[in-house]
Protein backbone atom coordinates (compact mmCIF):
# COMPACT_ATOMS: atom_id res chain seq x y z
CA UNK A 1 0.00 0.00 0.00
CA UNK A 2 1.54 3.20 -0.95
CA UNK A 3 0.66 6.71 1.12
CA UNK A 4 -0.90 9.59 -1.58
CA UNK A 5 -0.98 12.36 1.24
CA UNK A 6 1.02 15.46 0.01
CA UNK A 7 3.84 16.16 1.59
CA UNK A 8 4.48 19.22 3.46
CA UNK A 9 6.86 21.38 1.02
CA UNK A 10 9.85 22.67 3.18
CA UNK A 11 11.87 25.81 2.59
CA UNK A 12 15.30 24.82 1.49
CA UNK A 13 18.35 25.39 4.40
CA UNK A 14 19.06 28.65 5.69
CA UNK A 15 15.82 29.97 4.07
CA UNK A 16 12.57 30.86 6.29
CA UNK A 17 9.37 33.27 6.50
CA UNK A 18 10.18 36.31 7.97
CA UNK A 19 9.09 36.79 11.92
CA UNK A 20 8.09 39.91 13.12
CA UNK A 21 9.12 40.20 16.66
CA UNK A 22 7.09 39.99 19.06
CA UNK A 23 5.18 43.22 20.86
CA UNK A 24 6.73 43.52 24.11
CA UNK A 25 6.32 46.73 26.86
CA UNK A 26 9.56 46.87 27.72
CA UNK A 27 9.47 50.23 29.41
CA UNK A 28 7.07 48.63 31.68
CA UNK A 29 8.37 45.51 32.24
CA UNK A 30 11.45 47.44 33.76
CA UNK A 31 9.92 50.04 35.73
CA UNK A 32 7.71 47.12 37.33
CA UNK A 33 11.20 44.94 38.00
CA UNK A 34 12.53 48.21 39.36
CA UNK A 35 9.54 48.88 41.35
CA UNK A 36 10.14 44.97 43.13
CA UNK A 37 12.93 45.32 44.11
CA UNK A 38 12.47 48.81 45.76
CA UNK A 39 9.89 46.58 47.80
CA UNK A 40 12.29 43.98 48.53
CA UNK A 41 14.66 46.63 49.85
CA UNK A 42 11.90 48.38 52.07
CA UNK A 43 10.89 44.82 53.62
CA UNK A 44 14.59 44.10 54.05
CA UNK A 45 15.23 47.15 56.00
CA UNK A 46 11.67 47.29 57.85
CA UNK A 47 12.86 43.66 59.18
CA UNK A 48 16.28 43.69 61.15
CA UNK A 49 16.50 39.70 60.52
CA UNK A 50 17.05 40.46 57.26
CA UNK A 51 20.04 42.73 56.67
CA UNK A 52 21.73 41.44 59.99
CA UNK A 53 24.72 38.61 60.63
CA UNK A 54 25.04 36.18 57.11
CA UNK A 55 22.40 38.71 55.50
CA UNK A 56 24.37 41.78 55.66
CA UNK A 57 24.19 41.74 51.81
CA UNK A 58 20.64 41.57 51.10
CA UNK A 59 20.31 44.61 51.14
CA UNK A 60 22.77 45.42 48.75
CA UNK A 61 21.63 43.11 46.40
CA UNK A 62 18.29 44.83 45.97
CA UNK A 63 20.16 48.21 45.83
CA UNK A 64 21.95 46.69 43.01
CA UNK A 65 18.91 45.46 41.44
CA UNK A 66 17.68 48.91 41.31
CA UNK A 67 20.56 50.33 40.09
CA UNK A 68 19.86 47.76 37.04
CA UNK A 69 16.55 48.74 36.88
CA UNK A 70 17.04 52.19 36.41
CA UNK A 71 19.90 51.91 33.82
CA UNK A 72 17.24 49.85 31.83
CA UNK A 73 14.59 51.97 31.95
CA UNK A 74 16.82 54.70 30.53
CA UNK A 75 18.69 52.25 28.13
CA UNK A 76 15.35 51.80 26.97
CA UNK A 77 13.74 54.93 26.86
CA UNK A 78 16.57 56.12 24.29
CA UNK A 79 15.54 54.19 21.93
CA UNK A 80 17.91 51.12 22.26
CA UNK A 81 16.87 48.04 23.34
CA UNK A 82 14.04 47.74 20.92
CA UNK A 83 13.55 45.21 17.72
CA UNK A 84 11.83 48.07 16.17
CA UNK A 85 15.34 49.69 15.28
CA UNK A 86 17.45 46.72 14.36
Amino acid sequence: MTDKSPRPTRAPLGESAPVDPPSVPARSIALVGTGAWVLALVVCLLVPALHTGARSWWPWACVTGIALGVFAWAYIRRGRGNAAGA
